[in-house]
């Protein structure tokens, strides 16, 4: 008797121990700071469920890999990317949080090179600017400098590089500025080798409103996870929605930038963020700014037709 209750305890306990997987993939942006934070801080685990990161170079291989079922999650993808393969194939992938971005809660920017005279947008006229990789950003950066009156070719041109090469590009002189993301942005400004010209400018230039919170990126499930294992992924967003609540409140998460973003420690500290929102708490405005920035992306032809946007948000 004794024999079999230790084998069936030992069975209970190993059934107790077995962790759900989840393959998430992460961009190098500081809006993949609630992630870091729920995983090194155990949120994961305590929901049953082991992660494995995967970091990836470009926005459109995420999505590759959420078509072909290489991952489930992800970090931090841009809206416009996830709009565009819904719009292709509906319930690809959904957002279950979303990062407002503008001049306060910063992410996207335009940089010049140190000793560029530029001090406006209007100043970029006649510069070599490379970007943020993926059709989402640089369409971004196309869209606002259209909005101010630049025609790529004639006023400017704009190439896509990954973000690893935006500070040595610079700095060698390759490009006079950048349409570029935090951290890089930020440790660009510190070290000497660029000054930022404007921040925030999709809120402002497209939305319309410097106040604005404009959803460029956000963190996903992909609709085969969540069809086919519901509870596995609702447990995998109340544990990231922790992360988002530490990433927010808690100064002991930015440490964190440091360890898994290659954030100089001293930078760490006052490191601009995004204001990280889950997709239940979204309000009626701010929905209303993200269908206003995908229908933009629509006559950018970055997203192939229109969309909904409350199409392809989940709440938790």
């Amino acid at each position: 008797m004794r024999v079999l209750l230790a084998i069936a305890l030992s069975i209970f306990t190993a059934g107790a121990m077995a962790q759900d997987k989840v393959r998430v993939a992460t961009f190098p942006a500081s809006s993949a700071l609630p992630y870091y934070v729920a995983l090194e801080r155990g949120y994961f685990k305590e929901a049953g469920i082991e992660v494995e990161t995967v970091p990836m170079s470009s926005h459109p291989f995420i999505v590759q890999a959420i078509v072909k079922g290489d991952i489930e999650a992800a970090s931090n993808l841009v809206t416009l990317e996830g709009a565009n393969i819904n719009q292709r194939r509906p319930g690809t992938l959904a957002y279950v949080s979303l990062n407002g971005q503008n001049h306060i809660y910063i992410q996207e920017q335009f940089l010049v090179r140190k000793g560029h005279p530029a001090n406006s947008l209007k100043d970029l006229k006649g510069t070599k600017l490379l970007s943020a990789p993926g059709p989402g950003n640089i369409g971004a950066a196309r869209a606002v400098l259209k909005a101010i009156g630049l025609e790529e070719g004639k006023d400017f041109t704009i190439q896509e590089q990954q973000m690893g090469v935006h500070l040595a590009a610079l700095q060698a002189g390759t490009f006079d500025g950048a349409y570029t993301l935090e951290p890089v942005a930020s440790a660009m400004v510190k070290q000497g080798v660029a000054v930022r010209v404007e921040a925030g400018v999709i809120a402002t230039y497209l939305l319309g409103r410097k106040e604005a919170r404009a959803f460029a990126a956000g963190g996903v499930l992909s609709g085969k996870f969540m069809t086919e294992k519901p509870a596995v992924a609702e447990r995998y967003a109340r544990a990231f929605a922790k992360g988002i609540a530490d990433a927010l409140n808690d100064a002991t998460a930015r440490p964190l930038l440091s360890k898994y973003m290659n954030v100089a420690p001293e930078l760490a500290p006052t490191l601009p963020l995004t204001r990280f929102t889950m997709a239940k708490d979204l309000s009626a405005q701010d929905l209303a700014d993200l269908q206003k920035f995908v229908d933009i992306g629509v006559e950018q032809k970055i997203v192939a037709g229109p969309i909904d946007v409350k199409s392809f948000l989940k709440s938790y």
